[in-house]
């Protein structure tokens, strides 16, 4: 019933660990068929070298399983919260990527130094606050949502494709999960960049604003001219 959503969902996964973003089997990548109001995700714990598209589990917005014989990823309460807060994504990645994480665990975002950073992000990559206890204590993965879309209130999540969870990790999303891979290889990229920024100019200010709207802006909005047609 499921394939192409469950072959969505593997892509996105299997390209993790291609793109250097997972060690071990830590993250995850889901997609959502809103029509049906399902999702599929990464079960959990299962090494990202042995999965398969069957491998994917197929779960309903109110976090019942549908579909499949594996254990759901661990963090699919998360995936869940951000699928209902956000309707016009696609797709979630969940990364411990080295350097993204690194900013994470410091409870800072990463600052816009440069133009590549303009490029998927129209300001810096936002971090959530600190967790509080309760919220550790009692349903935690949908408390991590939680403080995620709190967080994105401020935010047009279409701006800011995703977000550092303090003393955690990125979350990313996009309008497929394909989309949501690309914007978690990008966080990554741009959080190491500005850590080799920041040793090489230690008070290095933000990116002009002008070149800031440019650069963000000729990818993203009515007036985007980067790139080919849909036609093309």
């Amino acid at each position: 019933m499921f394939k192409e959503l469950k072959r969505e969902a593997y892509e996105a996964n299997v390209a993790l660990p291609r793109h250097g973003l997972i060690n071990l089997t830590f993250g995850n990548a889901s997609a959502i068929d809103r029509a049906r109001g399902v999702f599929a995700i990464k079960p959990s714990g299962v090494d990202y070298s042995g999965l398969t598209p069957d491998d994917m589990v197929v779960v309903d917005l109110e976090g019942r399983k549908v579909e499949g014989p594996l254990n759901p990823s661990s963090d699919t309460p998360t995936h869940r919260r951000l699928f209902l807060a956000f309707p016009d994504i696609g797709g979630v990645v969940h990364t411990h990527s080295s350097h993204a994480t690194a900013f994470a665990q410091a409870g800072r975002p990463i600052p816009i130094f440069g133009t590549t950073h303009a490029d998927y992000f129209n300001g810096e990559v936002p971090v959530t606050r600190k967790m509080i206890a309760s919220e550790i204590a009692s349903d935690y993965e949908w408390q991590t949502g939680k403080v995620i879309v709190e967080k994105m209130q401020a935010f047009n999540p279409a701006e800011f494709p995703g977000v550092l969870v303090n003393r955690h990790a990125p979350f990313t999303w996009g309008p497929t999960a394909a989309k949501a891979l690309e914007a978690a290889v990008a966080v990554e990229c741009i959080a190491q960049m500005a850590l080799m920024s920041l040793q090489l100019a230690p008070d290095l200010e933000p990116i002009e604003q002008e070149l800031l709207d440019k650069h963000f802006k000729r990818k993203h909005g009515a007036s985007a001219y980067y790139g080919q047609s849909p036609n093309r």
